[in-house]
Parts: C-alpha cells; structure tokens; sequence
C-alpha cells in the first residue's frame, strides 16, 4: 500500500512552507480515512483563479478556494466537477455523525497510486477574507485547506445538513496551522 503523497506549489508571491501544508493536508486525509493515495494542492494568484471559476463553473469572479475531485463516479459519488465554496459562509449545525467511507473508497494495494485531485486556493482572497474576520492569514490558509480537502473526498454542505462543516470544525481544531506561511 502507498502512503499519502501531497504535492505543493505556490505560485504567488505569499511565502509558504510546502511541508506544513503537505502535513495539514495529509491530517484530514487520514482523518477521514484515506490512507493512501496523491493531492496537489496549487496556490493561484487572482487573475488564474478567476479564470479556473469562470471556465469550471461559470462564475466569473475570484474566489477563494476551488476543489477538482479525480476520482470517478463509482469511488465518490458526489462527484460532480470542481467545487468552489466560501467556508465562511457556513455555519455548523447538529448533523448526523456521518458515513466514513465517504472518503475512504477502495485502498487496494496497487501499483497504481491512486489520484484524489487537487485543491486550489487564492491567498488574495484568502487575505482580504483574514482582514474581514479579523484572522490570522494562517488560520484563514488552514480553513480553506481543510474545506478544498473535504470537497475532493466527496462532502458537499449544501447537500450534508451541516456535515461537512462539523468534520471541518473538528479537523481545524486539530490542525496545526501556525507554521502553514513559514512564520516562527
């Protein structure tokens, strides 16, 4: 069986520790039963992540974080293309405890690693966010980390009567993100 495998690449100016994130992404992966298997996480600039919303799902404005599930429709059956979400919009409610499979699907040991997608996230947008909230950037960096992850294994808040912001409570209450900028 393969170990998780989470590839970085930062193609802002914002400085980030790629192995942080590697580890903060690989949390919620385990966290939710994915022991093995590849996600990219991809950090945009505003100009390319509105393009990717526009062309993906037809919103022609920047946004935060977009997630692009790989796996095909028998492993997640949520999938439905790429998914853009603002998690601050949500708000968590009591929810049933959830199905773990979810995100878990078939971990056969093959040869072949198994692919789960990628996340994007726009630290501009990500920033203006952070002064609004009167967050850390960090914190802000985390939050969407762990909300793209959930989206590639499946969850859908729109769809999951509070779910999948339950799992991302408990996850970012896991998480260490202080280090996610490279920040002592």
């Amino acid at each position: 069986m393969s170990a998780l495998s989470v590839e970085v690449v930062n193609l802002t100016r914002l400085t980030v520790d790629p192995a942080a994130v590697a580890v903060l992404v690989a949390g919620v992966l385990g966290g939710e039963g994915v022991t093995s298997g590849e996600l990219g996480v991809r950090f945009v600039g505003a100009r390319r992540m509105r393009a990717l919303n526009r062309e993906y799902l037809g919103h022609d404005e920047v946004t935060d974080v977009l997630a692009f599930p790989l796996e095909d429709g028998d492993e997640n059956p949520r999938d439905t293309g790429p998914r853009e979400e603002s998690p601050r919009e949500e708000s968590p409610r009591a929810g049933s405890p959830g199905d773990k499979s979810r995100g878990a699907g078939d971990e056969s040991a093959s040869a072949v690693p198994r692919l789960l997608g990628d996340v994007v996230v726009c630290p501009l947008r990500a920033a203006a966010q952070a002064r609004a909230a009167g967050t850390p950037l960090a914190g802000e960096i985390a939050l969407l980390l762990v909300h793209g992850t959930l989206h590639v294994l499946g969850y859908d808040h729109e769809t999951d009567a509070g779910e999948m912001a339950l799992r991302q409570a408990r996850h970012l209450a896991d998480a260490s993100w202080e280090r996610l900028l490279g920040q002592d």
